[in-house]
Order: C-alpha cells, then sequence, then structure tokens
C-alpha cells in the first residue's frame, strides 16, 4: 500500500472514530439529562399527588378525582394507588405511546427511569403508596432527533475535516510525485532537478535526490570527457583535431560498403606545398597555427553536411569526404578560394593544390585513393592554387520523379523483401536479426538495397512510408518464425509530425510480436532531433519494442541529451572497430565508451566486424553483441 494511501487510511480511520466518539458521548449525555429529568418527573408527581391525597382524609371518591386529574394533566403511563397490604387500592393505566424512533435504536439507547413512589397517609395513620410512572415516547424521540442534529453537525465538521486533509495530502504528494518522477528519469538516464518543497523533512530528502542527480551528472560528465580525450587521442590528428589517417580510411571504407549510407560522394584531395619552406620562414609555432586554420576552414565545410569527415593523411595532405553531394567541383572550387585567402599574406611562400574525384558505393577503396591521387597530380602540374575535379559517371540515370513513382509504386504493392543477418552473443547466440529492406524497383524486379534508393527517397519524402513498410514486414517475419529483428530507420522520417503515432499503430497491431521488434537511428541525423527521438521512443516501449542509436561512436561523449531519449541500445560504427586488435589507442577507447554505456544501463553491440582477430579483441571490451562477416551464431 502506498504512503498516501496510508495516510489516508489513518486519516480516514482517525475521523471515523472521532465521530463515533463524539457521537456516542453525545447520545449518551442526552440520554442521562433526558432520562434524569423523567425520574425527576415521576417524584414530583408524587409527591405532589400524596400530598394531595394525604388531605382527603380517606375519601375514596374524593382520592380517585385526585388521581384522574394528575393523570389526565399529564403525559403518564400509569398512576397507581398501592395499599399497605399490597392491595392496588386505585389504578389509572394508558398503553405505552409508540416512538417515532427507529425500533433498534430504542433497543439499543432506549430510555427506562424509574418509577416515582411517595407515601400516603391519614394523620398518623399509614393508607399506602402513590407510584407514578410517565410515558417515554415522547423523549424517545426527542434523544433520537439529537442524535440525527448531532451526527449532521459531525458529519459537517468531518467533510470540512476531509477538505482541510485533502489540502495537507496534496501538499505533501506533490513533492512525493516529483521525488518518485525524478528517481524514474534517473532510471531512464534523465538527469532532472526538483524545486525544495516547504515541509522541512521533504526538503531533506528533495535536496538529498538533487545532490545524487548532480553528482551522478558529474560522474557520467566527467567519465564522457574522459571517453571523449579517448577518442581524439584513438582517431585525431593531435595538432589540428581533425581524423588520422586511420580513422579517416575506416570511415571512408565503411561509407563505401554501408547498406544504408549514401550512394555517392566526393573526396576531396587537398596538398599543402612547400610545408618545410613554410616551416623555415615562419617557426613551428606559427606554421602549426597556419595548419591549424587549414584544419578549421575543412572542419567549417564538413559540417555543412550529415556524416562528411575531414581527415589529416600525413603532414601536408588533408582529405575531405563529403556523402550525397550534389557537385564535386563546387566544394573542391571552395577549398580552394578560402585557403587561397588564407594564405596570401604569406607573398608566395606557400600554395596548396586541389584534387577531386566523385565516389560511388562500393567501389573499392584503393581504386578511389588512385583516382584521387592521380587528380592530385594533375593539379600539381598545373601549378599552385590549381583544382582538378573527376566526375565521370553519370551516376544515376532516372529522374526525381521516376524514381518518385518507382518508389511510391513499391511501397502501394508491397514488393519489398527483408534481409537478415545476425547479431550475436557473447556465447555464441542469435540476439536479433539486423533486417535491411530491399525494394523490387524497375521492370525487371531486381531487389535493390538503400544505398541505391534512400537518397531519392528522402529528397521525395518517402522514408516514413518505407520506414512503416520496414516495420510491418519485420513484425509479421517475427510472428512467423519467433525470431527478434532489428530495423533500421531514417532520420528524416522523424520530421513527419505524424509518424511516431503511426508506428505505434503498425506495432500496437501485432502484441505477440512487438517485444521482439527493435528499430535504429543513426547517430548522424539523430543528434538534431532528440526530442522527437524521445517521443518515438515513448510510444514504443509501453508496447515491449526497442529502440537503438546505430553507427555510433563519434558523437556519443558530446551531448549527455543523446544519452537522455530513451535507447535501449547503442550500436558502434564499423569504423571504431577496424583494426582494433592492432591499435591499442583505439581498443583503450571503444572499452572506456563500453564502460560508459554500460554504466547507464545502455547495452552496447559492435556493427560492420570483418576480422576474428577484431571481433576478438571486442569482446575483450565488454561488448554485448557483434555483427558483421567475422562473426556467426554457433548456440
Amino acid at each position: 500500500m502506498s504512503l498516501i494511501r496510508q495516510v489516508w487510511l489513518l486519516l480516514t480511520v482517525t475521523l471515523a472514530l472521532a465521530i463515533a466518539g463524539a457521537l456516542g458521548v453525545s447520545v449518551q449525555s442526552a440520554r442521562q439529562y433526558l432520562q434524569t429529568q423523567l425520574v425527576q418527573k415521576n417524584n414530583d408527581a408524587a409527591q405532589s399527588l400524596a400530598l394531595s391525597l394525604s388531605q382527603q382524609h380517606g375519601d375514596p371518591v374524593a382520592r380517585e378525582l385526585a388521581v384522574a386529574s394528575q393523570f389526565d394533566t399529564g403525559f403518564y403511563q400509569s398512576i397507581r394507588l398501592v395499599g399497605a397490604d399490597g392491595r392496588v387500592l386505585l389504578e389509572r393505566a394508558a398503553a405505552a405511546r409508540g416512538a417515532a424512533a427507529p425500533d433498534w435504536f430504542v433497543r439499543l439507547v432506549g430510555l427506562a427511569p424509574g418509577d416515582g413512589v411517595a407515601q400516603v397517609s391519614d394523620g398518623w395513620k399509614q393508607i399506602g403508596r402513590i407510584e407514578v410512572r410517565s410515558q417515554v415516547a415522547f423523549a424517545q424521540d426527542e434523544l433520537w432527533r439529537s442524535a440525527m442534529r448531532s451526527l449532521g453537525l459531525l458529519a459537517g465538521v468531518a467533510m470540512l475535516a476531509a477538505a482541510l486533509a485533502w489540502v495537507g495530502v496534496r501538499r505533501l504528494q506533490g513533492p512525493l510525485e516529483r521525488t518518485v518522477e525524478q528517481a524514474r528519469a534517473i532510471t531512464e538516464r534523465r538527469f532532472v532537478t526538483v524545486v525544495e518543497p516547504e515541509v522541512p523533512e521533504l526538503r531533506k530528502l528533495t535536496r538529498a535526490m538533487n545532490a545524487m542527480v548532480h553528482q551522478v551528472k558529474g560522474m557520467f560528465d566527467e567519465q564522457a570527457g574522459q571517453v571523449d580525450l579517448l577518442r581524439r587521442q584513438a582517431h585525431c590528428d593531435p595538432l589540428t583535431g581533425l581524423s588520422n589517417r586511420a580513422h579517416l580510411l575506416a570511415r571512408v571504407r565503411q561509407m563505401l560498403d554501408s547498406e544504408d549510407g549514401a550512394a555517392s560522394g566526393a573526396l576531396v584531395l587537398l596538398r599543402l606545398s612547400d610545408l618545410n619552406l613554410l616551416n623555415r620562414r615562419l617557426g613551428r609555432a606559427a606554421t602549426d597555427r597556419l595548419l591549424q586554420d587549414v584544419a578549421a576552414v575543412l572542419s567549417e565545410i564538413a559540417a555543412r553536411g550529415a556524416d562528411a569527415e575531414a581527415g589529416r593523411l600525413n603532414g601536408s595532405d588533408f582529405v575531405l569526404v563529403l556523402p550525397d553531394a550534389g557537385s564535386v567541383r563546387e566544394p573542391a572550387l571552395e577549398l580552394a578560394a578560402r585557403l587561397r585567402s588564407l594564405l596570401r599574406p604569406l607573398d608566395g611562400a606557400g600554395f596548396a593544390v586541389v584534387g577531386a574525384v566523385r565516389w560511388w558505393h562500393g567501389a573499392p577503396l584503393s581504386s578511389l585513393l588512385a583516382a584521387a591521387d592521380q587528380a592530385l597530380a594533375r593539379a600539381e602540374g598545373a601549378g599552385p592554387w590549381s583544382v582538378e575535379v573527376d566526375d565521370s559517371g553519370d551516376g544515376q540515370a532516372l529522374g526525381e520523379d521516376a524514381w518518385r513513382h518507382r518508389l511510391q509504386t513499391a511501397v502501394a504493392q508491397r514488393t519489398a523483401q527483408l534481409a537478415d543477418f545476425p547479431l550475436v552473443g557473447p556465447a555464441g547466440q542469435l540476439l536479433h536479426h539486423e533486417s535491411p529492406l530491399r525494394l523490387r524497383l524497375g521492370e525487371d524486379g531486381a531487389l535493390v538495397s538503400a544505398v541505391q534508393w534512400l537518397p531519392m527517397a528522402r529528397r521525395a519524402g518517402l522514408t516514413a512510408e518505407i520506414d512503416l513498410l520496414a516495420v510491418e514486414l519485420a513484425l509479421q517475419a517475427i510472428a512467423a518464425d519467433r525470431a527478434p529483428r532489428s530495423v533500421n530507420l531514417s532520420p528524416a522520417s522523424l520530421g513527419d509530425p505524424g509518424f511516431a503515432l503511426r508506428l505505434r499503430g503498425v506495432v500496437a497491431a501485432h502484441p505477440a510480436a512487438a517485444p521482439g521488434l527493435s528499430v535504429e537511428l543513426a547517430e548522424a541525423g539523430t543528434v538534431q532531433q532528440l526530442d522527437r527521438v524521445r517521443a518515438l521512443a515513448d510510444q514504443l516501449h509501453p508496447l515491449g519494442a526497442h529502440v537503438g542509436l546505430e553507427h555510433a561512436g563519434a558523437r556519443l561523449g558530446e551531448t549527455a541529451g543523446l544519452l537522455e531519449a530513451g535507447l535501449d541500445f547503442v550500436k558502434l560504427d564499423a569504423s571504431l572497430v577496424q583494426g582494433l586488435a592492432e591499435d591499442a589507442a583505439r581498443a583503450q577507447h571503444v572499452g572506456g565508451l563500453v564502460r560508459m554505456l554500460h554504466g547507464i544501463g545502455l547495452r552496447v553491440y559492435a556493427e560492420g566486424v570483418s576480422r576474428a582477430e577484431d571481433a576478438a579483441q571486442a569482446w575483450a571490451c565488454g561488448v554485448d553483441g557483434q555483427t558483421g562477416p567475422a562473426v556467426q551464431v554457433t548456440a
């Protein structure tokens, strides 16, 4: 029983006992008073009548008239004159009048006054005794009315007391409910502080809870800072803060191989010439500041696009990777122009050249880098500040309208299919299937992965419809084979105001399969709309479904809000685990990241694990599951 209910029960019992006691005392007092008055009346009447009869000198007629006169003028049940020998000399009696009070009340607290008795004499001669008994019905009725008045008054007092008690309980309940909500928020990885109440005891409790929240949040912030430091040490160039060569190449490889990544993009390669000359002329400190300024330009351009990456390959070579770039030439020319403006004050002591190429999903990384090197070599041959672009290939031959028509047709006709890739636990058991969606597009009916149609679906505003179809197919598959499945949702779908409610409707239609469903959102498109992620989790969690974050790692330490979004699990990006076995700094970063996420109750999975050595190191780092070519179900 809750504390508030116990308080209400205590107040109710207390009021009931108080009312019962007050009513009992009131009725008993009234009963005692009325009974005393009746006894006094009987005694007074008997004394008065005895005195009158004593003056009649034994005249029977006079005695009878006196008794009749007394009997008729009062509410008497009987008047008897009993002789000295015990014989009844004279008696007047009437039937007992019925009371308006209920019978149970009369039986419970009925009046029973004693008879009034007085001696009758003629001079010194004893004639007998007179006995007077009054009617009690009117007194019973008055006692009942008095009890009802008392009960009404006490009921009014009880209602007033209940109202005051309600106000008092609400005054206690409000802070208690806020404290309960605060504790629940901590379990959901939300850090909430509440206003301290006026009640001293509750103020101490709230103050202690607020202090605990600040301490927990401080511990998380400290751990997140440490993890971010490990990330920079493992993945970033120490001077510029850009991605180092190993991490940059891992990110490019992941973009080229990802099922739900971009279909194409731009890779811009920048080379600063005569870096040694700059070192001699400017000094090391000034040259380092110049390189940091170059890195700032690259970071600013990369920040404009989702999932873009800027990195430093070596001392003088920098790379900018832009997924879904509509043009290769435009970012290359912008970069060259901004660097020319940056290096102009050096009076020709340094210059840069830029080579840019378009990349396509599935292309070999070595071929892409070779094409970029060739473009950069042509730029160097053309002279300072030259820009060479290789934008070969026609890309997607279909126009936007044709793509929209094909996608709408696929959704309407449900010409889609889920692929299944296992996510495996430490013991080799299946945790769930990764289930990316394939669409049958075009007349040939071939299954097409998301990398080919997702960019056009985002542009056409059809991601919500496609995601709902994927979830429905996953629920049907779960109902058929009871194997849990995880479905990718596009972050663009969260922009649809009704998407969360529509998704809840789809999941609610399959209550038996819902606990086996997980949905995943990419980190890159999620951090800007955490409130919508939280709303999505609030819709799905009551149904038993789970919400996770995929392709995660780069931004987990940037915002605590990401961890307050109602997530159940996090999947670390493939670029974090590639080469994990040979890179101690990378392994230390992943281990710290896993410990931080475990500390706030999240399960952590590694995705895209392609080597057995990396898989073994990922298990050593404490991940809860892995997916990729290097792992398979064995249990």
